[in-house]
């Protein structure tokens, strides 16, 4: 059937602006990382992204290693916005990365301008795009001048074939150089890409303030813990079809007694709220001022419906936040 987006799609949700730009994000994201490769039905992916932009999730996050295989969810992404969204490209925010190994030889890796203005030109082929609205580099490049790589974004907004450019995976000092590059150009840093949870607190080391230093915005990934932080292992069993059943991203093995306890007692918080442990996760990053937005995965519609719902829920208090903390330990993980 063809489709029509729902009227009342901007009255659910809220929007944030991205550092000192002009953007807005809507507080959850859409991640197409791990359930829009060619081993999901499109069917299934078809329905995820229109709940999503009816809920007001304008935002669909890619980038041009995801699948599986390689390629394939901007491949799929690109079939299922021609059918469906073409005529609300003004209306949504697409973005895409390039820095992790795309395929054989030296030009399809980490952050030359070769790879990163080839990978784009591919990335837009493959999502049927004129321009993709946000450009990252996916990683640091230890070899690569700085310069070089963040030369390569100022021209792929130069020669309109993105928008804003930002970064993914890079640590503080990193991250003001790369704004220090692109400055250069007259373009500014909008933003970084960072993994954040209850159990990856790494960027409170340094990474926050030198967001608000360089103007740019956050939006995180992994929110969830690519799903420790829902009630999926909290019986202490390994349901069929979970990341950790699969083995792709999470080791085999027993489930540890510290995850448990922990994991547990966020739930017991979150149960308090009345909210589910992984809309609690969503309500705790996106408490800081600098995180714009958290980048959501779904393989379901009412997975993206029960993560979207943690909007509904109140700020976190003084107390639940110290109750938490002691449950929130970097390092922690399912074994």
């Amino acid at each position: 059937m063809p489709y029509d987006a729902s009227p009342d799609r901007y009255d659910t949700t809220e929007y944030h602006r991205v550092g000192r730009s002009g953007l807005k994000l809507p507080a959850i994201s859409l991640g197409l990382w791990n359930n829009f490769g060619s081993d999901r039905p499109i069917a299934t992916q078809r329905a995820i992204l229109r709940r999503a932009f009816d809920l007001g999730i304008t935002h669909f996050d890619l980038a041009n290693n995801y699948g599986p295989e390689i390629g394939a969810a901007e491949r799929n992404f690109g079939q299922i916005f021609a059918g469906d969204f073409a005529p609300y490209r003004d209306e949504l925010i697409v973005s895409t990365k390039a820095g992790y190994e795309m395929g054989v030889g030296p030009y399809q890796d980490w952050g030359s301008r070769k790879y990163l203005l080839s990978s784009l030109d591919a990335s837009l082929d493959r999502m049927g795009l004129e321009y993709a609205d946000i450009f990252y580099h996916h990683r640091p490049d230890p070899e690569t001048p700085i310069e070089e790589t963040m030369g390569a974004l100022a021209t792929a907004v130069n020669s309109g074939r993105a928008l804003y450019v930002g970064v993914s995976n890079y640590n503080p000092e990193q991250t003001a150089a790369a704004a220090e590059a692109l400055a250069e150009h007259g373009i500014p840093l909008t933003i970084h890409q960072p993994r954040y949870n209850m159990f990856d607190r790494h960027i409170e080391e340094g990474l926050l303030p030198v967001l608000d230093q360089v103007g740019a915005g956050g939006i995180v990934f992994s929110p969830l813990a690519q799903g420790l932080l829902t009630d999926r292992y909290m019986d202490g069993t390994i349901p069929d079809g979970s990341r950790a059943s699969e083995g792709r991203w999470l080791q085999p093995g027993p489930l540890g007694d510290t995850y448990l306890q922990r994991v547990r007692a966020l739930n017991e918080i979150a149960q308090n709220r009345g909210q589910s442990l992984a809309q609690l996760a969503l309500t705790w990053v996106l408490r800081h001022p600098q995180i714009t937005s958290a980048l959501v995965g779904a393989s379901s519609v009412a997975q993206l419906e029960n993560n979207f719902a943690a909007l509904d829920g109140p700020a976190l208090t003084d107390d639940e936040l110290a109750a938490i903390e002691p449950l929130a330990v970097d390092g922690t993980r399912l074994r």
